[in-house]
């Protein structure tokens, strides 16, 4: 009887252990890891309700606020949130940040409260001068920070990004762009960091890594993720046409695209990427597999999530022409490993009852919406989805926000040429300055007058437009006889000329699918511009030109006429306030040029990491070389470079070297240089380039002081991709040149042994 009990006993105890096991896990409870949380989750969603988290659609379909300030959203919006959603692109972009942070809580909590589950949405933002909203901080455009050579800074901007991009009630930012862009044609060049590798690279890991609050700051509430875009090679495309083809070799592809977006993978934790519009070597990007689930996740152990570019998993069928129908394209969207269907009305659409004739797809909706529900989590999206509106209020243009924008300015210019020591000009001497030019903006004489003080006198005329400012396709306009007669008149009676000359943003723009364009078939300044630097110069005054733009453009008769050149790209919305400090002598000039500017267009393709073999001969008619190399920036103190030094003079796979060079400032106040490596691989059993960036420091160095700086090269810098398209490392000989451009350099030697 009694070990008939114990039986009994020992029978109960493992029946309540095996239901103890069995018990559900809550989804809700924070204590469960993510994946746990997860997978608690995803068995409870209807097919409609996976599809639902693979769908992002514009909050301009619907999503504004009333009269009153409150949520209103229309029927189309309220239709598609009873599902839930994977997110909203854009929510309260027009409206300053209290009020948006006001707004997206009212909508997140609608959106909560209106699924099933409780699950709640990302809301996405992009990120080209800063949060791409109402009422943030304005820096300088990608391009421009990348002249700064200074990845400290870049890092720090993006933290700003990432906070005030989540005070308003933002999740995830569709930037920064990792392609490497190196055709002034295409109109988008200035999104990207320029047409080096490691620089791109270097910068785009930074801003990765700052816009996450280095991966902290996503759970803490602080910061929000990063989409790296565009897999792979868009800035590549034919012509430099949006949407044309792309054509890069598999070698290219491995040694100089994939680096950016690798490192902001691996080193700096992407929480998401963004595939390609285009299509890669004749496959489509977003129905590519081998690319978008190979290389992404087999190769580099991606596990976030990758969304499409707008409506380019339904274009796989009526633009790109590789689907049969808009269902095939779907279903090759999700096999290729896209994730998330942005803003298509079709595509992901026909999931649910394509799942009912083939059942196997859910497994690959499966394993997308997991990576989505991830995100959600890691983001602390279902514990805390609201943002405190006090916080918007004290974190938003922050003060500290603001002067990190000036410095960044001043990091960024660069002075292409200074004749004569035109610059810096001296505001303790009275002097009637004329400020001139297309892209003077309205407050660029206040920003000036607020730098120089009452000795400098000034005038100012815009003169004319580039275009007449149509915002899907401008057209160029007659030059204005009479407002270039006046403007040189005014030239005429002052005592220097300052023109603001390059380009705007109805000349570099994206050229969107429909009614939109914005590559250019040209890349010299646009309209009367070279006329009116021609007529000024003549004149016999000192000429200075800030040179504003979005793409790289031939000045070669600026570059002649000027007797100064300050490259400022597309700077903050202190631009021209920072632009005058430098004129005036405040600080010193360090930015470096992210690109090489050529003479002319049918040098293209021209970037400095070429084969050396591409170098061989010119053009008939036309200077051999660029009118600037990458690299070269000009600034108001001489440095002086000496006393290169190696550790060794040879080196093996498992070893490493140091090389070294002494640093003087020569000139008459502090400065900083952007001290450059490159590398030159003499012998390939491949065609290697001429040189290729491998390292860069930025110093500051006060008057008369000098430093050493080293650069540490390890065998990882010489690897290449080789004739059985595998990495390799070649025994050889190697010449690293050290020095403040890609042209102008000291040099040193060393042997590879295996």
């Amino acid at each position: 009887m009694k070990r008939k009990s114990i039986i009994v006993f020992t029978a109960l105890v493992v029946s309540v252990l095996s239901c103890s096991d069995s018990v559900e896990k809550d989804y809700k409870d924070a204590s469960l890891s993510i994946d746990e949380r997860v997978e608690a989750l995803l068995p409870k969603l209807s097919i409609e309700e996976k599809v639902a988290q693979m769908r992002i659609f514009h909050a301009n379909i619907g999503t504004k606020p009333d009269e009153n300030g409150n949520l209103k959203l229309s029927k189309r919006v309220i239709e598609k949130l009873k599902l839930g959603i994977a997110g909203v692109k854009n929510p309260g972009e027009h409206i300053d940040p209290v009020a948006a942070a006001k707004l997206n809580n009212e909508l997140q909590k609608y959106i909560i409260e209106n699924n099933r589950w409780g699950i709640p949405a990302l809301f996405v933002t992009e990120s080209y001068n800063g949060v791409d909203a109402e009422g943030c901080t304005k820096f300088g455009r990608p391009l421009t920070s990348a002249a700064s050579f200074n990845p400290e800074l870049v890092r720090r901007q993006w933290d700003v990004v990432g906070r005030e991009a989540r005070l308003r009630g933002m999740h995830m930012c569709h930037s920064p762009e990792a392609d490497i862009v190196r055709d002034p044609r295409f109109g988008r060049m200035s999104e990207a960091f320029g047409e080096d590798t490691y620089l791109t690279t270097q910068m785009v890991k930074n801003a990765v890594i700052g816009v996450q609050g280095n991966y902290e700051g996503l759970g803490n509430g602080t910061h929000i993720g990063a989409v790296a875009k565009h897999f792979a090679g868009y800035g590549q495309v034919l012509g430099g046409s949006n949407f044309a083809a792309v054509e890069i070799s598999e070698r290219t592809l491995i040694d100089e695209i994939y680096p950016p977006f690798e490192a902001a993978l691996k080193e700096a934790r992407s929480l998401g990427i963004m595939a390609s519009h285009g299509d890669l070597n004749g496959v489509a990007s977003h129905g590519n597999p081998e690319l978008l689930t190979g290389v992404l996740r087999d190769q580099w152990g991606f596990e976030g999530y990758v969304v499409s570019d707008s409506n380019d998993i339904a274009r796989l069928y009526y633009f790109m022409g590789v689907a049969e129908s808009p269902e095939a394209a779907a279903q090759m969207g999700l096999e290729a490993g896209i994730d998330i269907d942005l803003y298509a009305e079709d595509s992901y659409s026909y999931l649910p009852e394509m799942v009912k004739k083939n059942p196997e797809l859910e497994k690959l909706i499966d394993r997308s919406v997991r990576r989505v529900l991830r995100t959600k989590f890691i983001l602390g999206l279902f514990d805390n989805p609201y943002i405190d509106i006090e916080e918007t209020k004290k974190g938003v243009r922050a003060a500290s926000s603001l002067e990190l924008a000036k410095e960044s300015d001043l990091e960024s210019i660069i002075l292409l040429k200074n004749e004569n020591n035109a610059l810096p000009l001296n505001k303790e001497k009275a002097t009637k300055i004329a400020l001139l030019g297309p892209l003077l903006s309205d407050d660029t004489k206040a920003m000036f007058e607020s730098v120089s003080g009452p000795n400098i006198k000034y005038v100012a005329e815009k003169g004319f437009n580039l275009t007449d400012e149509a915002k899907g396709n401008p057209n160029l306009i007659d030059a204005d006889p009479r407002a270039i007669a006046k403007m040189v008149d005014m030239a005429r009676n002052s005592d220097v000329a300052v023109l603001f000359l390059g380009g705007d943003e109805f000349t570099a723009k994206e050229a969107y699918f429909k009614n939109t364009v914005g590559d250019r078939a040209t890349i010299e300044p646009v309209g009367a511009q070279d006329e009116l630097i021609e007529k000024i110069s003549g004149l016999g005054k000192p000429v200075i030109v800030v040179l504003k733009h979005r793409r790289t453009l031939a000045i070669n008769t600026i570059a002649e006429e000027a007797d100064a050149i300050l490259d400022t790209w597309d700077l903050s919305e202190f631009g021209d306030q920072s632009t005058a400090k430098i004129i005036f002598g405040e600080v010193s000039p360090s930015g470096k040029s992210p690109v090489t500017i050529p003479r002319s267009i049918g040098q293209l393709p021209y970037h400095y990491s070429m084969k050396e073999i591409n170098y061989k001969k010119g053009y008939l008619f036309l200077e051999d070389g660029p009118i600037y190399p990458f690299g070269h920036g000009l600034g108001y103190c001489e440095f002086e470079y000496s006393d290169i030094s190696i550790s060794n003079e040879e080196m093996t796979p498992e070893s490493e070297l140091t090389v070294s060079i002494k640093v003087t400032n020569n000139g008459n106040m502090k400065a900083k240089e952007a001290v450059q490596m490159y590398i030159k691989d003499e012998i390939g059993s491949v065609t290697r380039p001429e040189k290729e960036l491998k390292g860069f420091e930025k110093i500051e160095l006060n008057p008369g002081e000098s430093k050493t700086v080293t650069f540490t090269i390890t065998p990882k810098m010489l690897e290449f991709t080789g004739i059985s398209m595998k990495k390799v490392l070649e025994a050889g000989d190697y010449t690293v040149k050290i020095g403040t451009s890609s042209q102008e350099y000291l040099e040193t030697t060393f042997k590879l042994k295996k």
